[in-house]
């Protein structure tokens, strides 16, 4: 009697699509090519434009004035631009400035919020039922721009950095997706942690938070992308030049307002292209979002979908 060697089962390849439900049909050809052509129209709309901002920001003036404008063919690659934009002018103090910003606001803004949001997770604690409706009521009902601004002077926060943070802090959005992940927490895990004696900070520190990474990086990406692309407030409550962000520097340069110090005088004689100028200051508003938003993708499933329906 011959034995039967059964062969072992193969491994799933991470490349391969999942299993198909029994119920879902096959996609015809047709269909495969129809999604394969729509996307790659999605992905030529978006990366177009992007080549033509980078190929221009990297082309000589004497190219750019050959092309009539924007550059579509790179005829040799020069950083003059770049190289004055960083050389110590107002774009590069912009860009410092953009970045502090950035980094104090969004780890101002995530410990609020996670604090708030861990605390309107617990059932039990005081008063959350209420302080969770004031919340919701301030998505549908805000006091306007004019009160905002009268408050924000009254606090002496003028031409001060606490005036491009405090008044966009907190997301409510976001403190109930961060709600709805921490409900979703096994509460017998928090019950364990209690009766060894772990408080509420040292649950939230050391079982809440390593368990919510995903969403915590999504969130996180949310913050530092809306401090990082804002203009608003700077432009409503910043009167000093010097202490403007990146971004209003950026949209002086495409209005064409008023070149920085030394840009100016370098457009004026012929050394740069203030087209040039003008797209190398939003490749560089570009690139931190575009560097960092891969190391987060992998996140955005888990955390916002996990976030939003247990919420």
């Amino acid at each position: 009697m011959t034995a039967v060697i059964e062969k072992p089962a193969s491994k799933p390849r991470p490349w391969a699509a999942p299993p198909r439900p029994p119920w879902e049909e096959a996609p015809s050809k047709a269909g495969l090519a129809g999604k394969g052509i729509a996307l790659s129209f999605a992905c030529l709309a978006i990366l177009f434009p992007l080549w033509i901002v980078i190929v221009t920001s990297l082309s000589s003036r004497k190219t750019i004035d050959e092309a009539g404008g924007l550059v579509l063919v790179p005829k040799g690659i020069t950083f003059i631009a770049y190289q004055e934009l960083l050389s110590g002018g107002q774009v590069t103090r912009a860009a410092i400035v953009s970045v502090l910003v950035t980094l104090v606001g969004t780890l101002f803004s995530m410990a609020v919020s996670v604090l708030c949001a861990y605390g309107l997770s617990r059932s039990g604690s005081l008063g959350h039922r209420w302080i969770l409706m004031t919340l919701l009521a301030t998505m549908f009902f805000s006091a306007g721009l004019i009160p905002t601004y009268l408050l924000v002077q009254s606090l002496g926060l003028m031409d001060s950095y606490l005036a491009l943070i405090l008044p966009s802090a907190i997301s409510v959005f976001n403190i109930l997706v961060l709600r709805g992940f921490f409900m979703g927490i096994s509460q017998e895990l928090i019950d364990s942690a209690r009766i060894d004696g772990a408080g509420d900070f040292r649950i939230l520190r050391q079982i809440v938070m390593p368990l919510s990474r995903a969403v915590l990086a999504v969130i996180t990406l949310f913050y530092a992308v809306g401090y990082w692309s804002a203009w608003f407030n700077a432009s409503l409550y910043l009167n000093d030049q010097d202490m403007m962000p990146l971004q209003n520097v950026m949209i002086q340069l495409v209005q064409k307002q008023e070149a920085p110090v030394g840009l100016g005088q370098a457009i004026k004689t012929g050394q740069l292209s203030g087209l040039a100028v003008q797209m190398a200051v939003m490749v560089m508003a570009l690139l931190p979002v575009a560097v960092l938003s891969p190391f987060v993708q992998r996140h955005f499933k888990k955390g916002m979908l996990t976030g939003a329906v247990k919420g």
